[in-house]
């Protein structure tokens, strides 16, 4: 299998990664108010203690498995674009920050759970203080920003659109996504932005996936 198909693939996978996410925020993790700046962390906490499982599973799927398939991601549209050998060396720069990122977060996240479930037979209290502080270290690195996302996104989206790899409609929807990753830094946007980068991400995982799995083969020169 070539490396555009496999590229395709991991596109296919990020954006199963987020309906996942989606899903379970919508569902299971809604009633502790999960993803807002209303959440209650001592009754999430009573959940990890009755179900850890859950939250190594959902972090796990949105953070670790992103981030592996993003780096594959990353690589291939890099060697899509290696005929404007700038763009390429920024698309895969912003990109292999943003999967580290999201990796960090995912790891952070899976030990806040562990220590949370080890803690909470014996200190409750502490154990909710712990999975706060925790919870706050991952949404800085990733879970509750997308600037580095929204960067990479519409580096993506711009470059496609000089070497005119994705159809317009694509690119447009890239940089609608990017954007809204970037507003993710206002707090009053917060949310909204985050949705839009959320939804939009989806979207346009599954158009890039679509790209690069029915896309020619195609010569090009290996970036470093």
């Amino acid at each position: 299998m070539t490396l555009p198909r496999i590229g395709g693939l991991a596109a296919l996978a990020c954006a199963a990664t987020y309906m996942i996410g989606f899903a379970l925020l919508a569902t299971l993790l809604a009633p502790f108010g999960y993803g807002t700046a209303d959440i209650d962390a001592r009754a999430l906490t009573v959940f990890i203690d009755a179900h850890p499982g859950v939250l190594i599973m959902w972090n796990t799927t949105i953070y670790v498995v992103n981030a592996l398939a993003l780096v594959v991601l990353v690589v291939a549209l890099a060697r899509r674009l290696a005929h404007v050998p700038g763009w390429s060396a920024v698309t895969r720069a912003f990109g292999v920050i943003w999967a580290t990122l999201v990796l960090g977060a995912g790891m952070i996240a899976n030990v806040a759970v562990e220590r949370v479930a080890q803690l909470y037979p014996t200190d409750p209290q502490a154990a909710a203080e712990l999975w706060h502080l925790l919870h706050i270290v991952e949404l800085g690195l990733g879970g509750g920003n997308e600037i580095a996302g929204g960067v990479w996104i519409t580096c993506v989206s711009a470059a496609a659109r000089a070497a005119r790899l994705l159809p317009r409609a694509v690119n447009a929807l890239g940089l609608l996504t990017g954007l809204g990753g970037l507003l993710t830094v206002f707090p009053a946007l917060g949310d909204a932005a985050g949705a839009v980068f959320g939804l939009g991400a989806i979207a346009w995982f599954l158009a890039v996936g679509a790209v690069l799995l029915t896309a020619r083969p195609q010569p090009v020169t290996e970036v470093l």
